[in-house]
């Protein structure tokens, strides 16, 4: 027999669970009705002959009549809010499941129940239409909160790792490589605003490594899908020394280990060399039959292109090396950033740019 606080316990989570389905259909209930209130707004407009002034008028006015009847929440901003909703998804339906990316998927985009009008105000701003599609359903797969939305949409989440997959279609292009990689979900650069840190001169090591501990659920977050975090300072022992890795996860979806060291100044040549070591130690002491190999990533503040043509790095498909920030850069400094890393990459590989 169930004690009664577990029978308690039960009845809170079937109360809570049948609330928070409630708030959901309410919730969603509301964002279709603005999309529907966007619709007949953009109906009415194409309607009058001179549009402009007529939408103006037409929209000033709806603003005061809803306003008095249904209260606040119905401005002339929220009005064009709710027309710029419908515009941005007017080839779309609503569905309840997650987005197909099946070649036979259709070809227009679906909003998702999961994601309340707070996050499609944030969506509909973003111009390009994959990039929307990819932050509705990353957003509602991942259970992003709103706040974490808009810092992914503010640090170019979808082009950082549409950069990544660029690199790694030329070089299946160039090698005939296997269309699955560690390659695919190593971001370059990383964006670590949340950490707290100054400039990369001004914290130690130590610091980086307990800024990330502290923050560790964003940190996973601008990881990428799939890491689970094992340890830090993780010792691995050989016949005479200890040595110890500063971070350990496990990517459930690459189905590996991912050693990380941690580094405050420029990529060096000896780094390289001591992340090779822990790979190579890692991959003899601690890799399981079913795992696939280790993989290794250099977190440093700068890298010298050179070091990385004339290392092992260049071939590497298992140890990598990604810049960081630990401020929070505009959006023109990032879309820079992107384009420099591209055009190196696809100099170093002969590639033409595309």
């Amino acid at each position: 027999m169930k004690s009664p606080a577990k029978f308690f316990n039960d009845i809170r989570a079937i109360l809570s669970a049948a609330r928070q389905k409630a708030y959901s259909a309410v919730n969603f209930a509301m964002v279709e009705a603005y999309w529907q209130i966007g619709r007949r707004i953009v109906e009415e407009e194409q309607k009058g002959k001179e549009r402009a002034e007529y939408g103006a008028k037409l929209i000033s006015e709806l603003a005061a009549r809803l306003t008095a009847e249904f209260g606040k929440g119905f401005t002339e901003t929220n009005l064009k809010y709710f027309r710029q909703f419908f515009i941005a998804f007017s080839s779309r339906k609503i569905r309840h499941t997650p987005c197909d990316e099946s070649e036979n998927s259709l070809s227009f985009k679906d909003l998702r129940r999961e994601l309340s009008w707070s996050h499609y105000r944030l969506i509909m701003r973003v111009e390009n239409p994959k990039a929307r599609e990819y932050y509705m359903c990353e957003a509602a797969d991942s259970n992003w909160s709103v706040r974490q939305l808009e810092r992914n949409i503010n640090t170019l989440y979808y082009e950082r790792i549409l950069a990544t997959k660029q690199k790694r279609s030329a070089l299946i292009s160039a090698r005939n490589m296997e269309k699955s990689s560690p390659a695919d979900h190593i971001h370059d650069p990383l964006v670590l605003e949340f950490l707290g840190l100054p400039m990369p001169s001004g914290f130690s090591e130590s610091d980086f490594e307990s800024a990330i501990i502290a923050n560790l659920q964003q940190f996973l977050l601008e990881l990428g899908k799939g890491f689970s975090f094992i340890g830090r300072q993780y010792r691995i022992t050989t016949e005479t020394k200890h040595f110890y890795i500063d971070l350990v996860f496990y990517n459930y979806i690459l189905k590996c280990f991912v050693l990380i060291d941690l580094k405050t100044g420029e990529l060096t040549h000896q780094d390289i060399g001591q992340m090779d070591m822990y790979v190579r130690l890692f991959e003899d002491r601690m890799r399981r039959p079913e795992d696939n190999p280790t993989v290794g990533i250099i977190l440093c503040a700068e890298k010298d292109e050179t070091i990385v043509k004339f290392s092992i790095l260049d071939d590497s498909r298992q140890i990598f090396a990604s810049k960081y920030k630990t401020y929070l850069p505009s959006e023109d400094e990032l879309r820079a950033e992107l384009e420099r890393e591209r055009k190196i990459f696809f100099e170093s590989k002969n590639e033409d740019i595309v």
